[in-house]
């Protein structure tokens, strides 16, 4: 049984409408893993393109991708005509961002009406093993009546 109930049958589908709109995803390679209420990860394969001067994937992609994860958790959980902007999100880097893929996982720690708290993780899979390389905590607002900012 899910952990919260999205407002609508269709939240992944909105959700996997709203990822393929987003530019920057398609820069970094990022894929949708798994949609669920109040949780999302995406993920992307190693790019020497997305790295930084040692060679570690840069902070700033990390970054994005874990902010569009914990995002998208959020919108699973809001009305088909609501849009989601992040407020803030603080991230700390565990360690050095190297391996062969990156999975970041967003999560609903706490619903609400206008501001919604995720938070998220992003994983290294390093010869099939997982690292934490980064955690983050979000605020998320729910957007209501701004009909350019759905999804």
């Amino acid at each position: 049984m899910p952990r919260f109930q999205p407002k609508t049958d269709d939240y992944a589908d909105r959700i996997r409408d709203s990822f393929a709109k987003q530019g920057f995803m398609a820069t970094l390679g990022a894929s949708l893993e798994t949609i669920d209420p109040g949780f999302v990860e995406i993920g992307f394969n190693f790019d020497t393109k997305l790295t930084q001067q040692h060679g570690f994937i840069h902070a700033g992609a990390l970054s994005a991708i874990v902010d569009t994860a914990g995002g998208f958790a959020a919108l699973s959980l809001f009305a088909a005509s609501d849009g989601v902007l992040t407020v803030e999100f603080k991230i700390n880097l565990l360690a050095p961002a190297e391996g062969e893929r990156f999975i970041a996982r967003g999560e609903v720690v706490r619903p609400g009406r206008t501001l919604t708290v995720t938070k998220g993780e992003v994983i290294a899979v390093k010869q099939n093993r997982e690292i934490i390389c980064a955690v983050m905590q979000q605020t998320m607002m729910r957007m209501v009546g701004h009909k350019d900012v759905i999804g």
